[in-house]
């Protein structure tokens, strides 16, 4: 029986774990945290992800490693696939980890990006603002995500306060500086890549954010054929450029109908959630099929679906549940400000009843904030 290591606990290897049961697989995970949420149902080594010790252990009881973050350290990684097949490979997790090697492959790709400049000192960035214009966002280069890690710049007497803010870490992290997008929708394209190099993708999705966290995403986003097109081109490039093997997001901005990268997460995606019951083959199975070199399956659609990401804490799950469409998902954490403990997703058969479905889960939740935006995009 195929053991599939984890590095990372969280949801995320939790929902691969859960997925791979039916494929009859084996899973150990590593985390640093003794009470990681995928622990709860599957064996777990607990260590620092630079310990070789650890690390040794896990690849002793593993045949095949991947992870559900990307901040697992890129050498960690690569110590790692020395000693047993590890996908994705460290470069594609080594790009994704730094915005500015990230921002400069999408760049040579031809991949359209917001204009950006590495920042190493504060009178660099003095020049890269008068450069870039106003407003930019000053972020770390690494181990930012979900909002965290940055500052947004939106005069000239902002530069003190970021450079305040952020600017002890241009020597640790490192920095870079973006041009701020105006941007009217956020879209991901979710997608997978096998180790023959077979390249599949789940319609595009369009996505709301709360203070940096996912709120809301709503498949099959409403967009013209180009555009779709134009994003799935842009994925497919980024995936064989890496030799990826998995699955992966790219997250994009849409604006006055162009379409600019933000950011490509090596795993797989919060957006992506709505595929275990929306779609033919859910991100997980296939993100495991991927790994293990087995055949990819179809990732067509099962009707619309939405999926709306708990925050914080859980809220009554009945109002989900009674819903015919209605999928409950509890991830075993405990609540706290800022924590993703859970999500449910929708799904039906036209865009008028998965709209009818949220308005009465945002009413019975008090979640009108949440869902409205999804609900105005569905009868738009």
């Amino acid at each position: 029986m195929t053991t599939v290591g984890i590095l990372g606990g969280g949801q995320l290897a939790r929902m691969l774990a859960l997925s791979g049961a039916p494929l009859g697989l084996r899973f150990l995970v590593m985390d640093t945290a003794p009470d990681a949420c995928a622990g709860q149902f599957v064996p777990m080594v607990v260590g620092d992800y630079r310990d070789e010790a650890a690390l040794a252990e896990f690849a002793s009881r593993v045949d095949v490693a991947t992870f559900d973050f990307e901040n697992v350290p890129a050498e960690s990684a690569q110590w790692l696939s020395e000693r047993v097949p590890v996908f994705p490979n460290p470069r594609a997790l080594g790009v994704a980890q730094d915005r500015l090697a990230e921002k400069t492959l999408f760049r040579k790709l031809g991949i359209p990006v917001p204009d950006f400049a590495d920042i190493a000192t504060r009178a660099g960035l003095d020049e890269a603002v008068a450069k870039i214009g106003l407003p930019c966002i000053l972020k770390t280069r690494r181990l930012g995500y979900d909002g965290k890690g940055q500052f947004r710049i939106k005069s000239a007497a902002d530069v003190d306060a970021a450079w305040q803010s952020l600017g002890a870490q241009a020597q640790t992290v490192g920095l870079i500086l973006e041009a701020f997008v105006p941007f009217e929708r956020e879209l991901s394209v979710v997608a997978v890549r096998g180790r023959d190099g077979e390249f599949r993708a789940w319609p595009l999705t369009e996505n709301w954010h709360v203070d940096g966290v996912l709120s809301a995403s709503l498949a099959p986003a409403e967009a013209d054929a180009g555009l779709a097109e134009t994003a799935l081109e842009y994925a497919r490039k980024l995936a064989d450029a890496l030799d990826y093997v998995g699955v992966f997001a790219l997250e994009l901005f849409c604006r006055a109908g162009q379409l600019l990268a933000n950011e490509l997460a090596p795993r797989v995606h919060n957006s992506g959630h709505w595929t275990i019951e929306g779609a033919e083959t859910s991100q997980f199975e296939n993100h495991l099929r991927a790994v293990l070199g087995l055949p990819l399956g179809d990732t067509r659609m099962l009707g619309h679906a939405c999926m709306l990401n708990w925050v914080g804490e859980l809220p009554n799950a009945a109002p989900v549940l009674r819903e015919p469409g209605g999928h409950w998902h509890d991830y075993g954490k405990s609540p706290r400000a800022g924590r993703k403990v859970g999500h449910a997703t929708l799904r039906a058969d036209n865009a008028a009843a998965l709209a009818g479905a949220l308005q009465r889960i945002g009413d019975a939740l008090a979640r009108g904030a949440q869902t409205a935006p999804v609900i105005r995009s569905l009868q738009a």
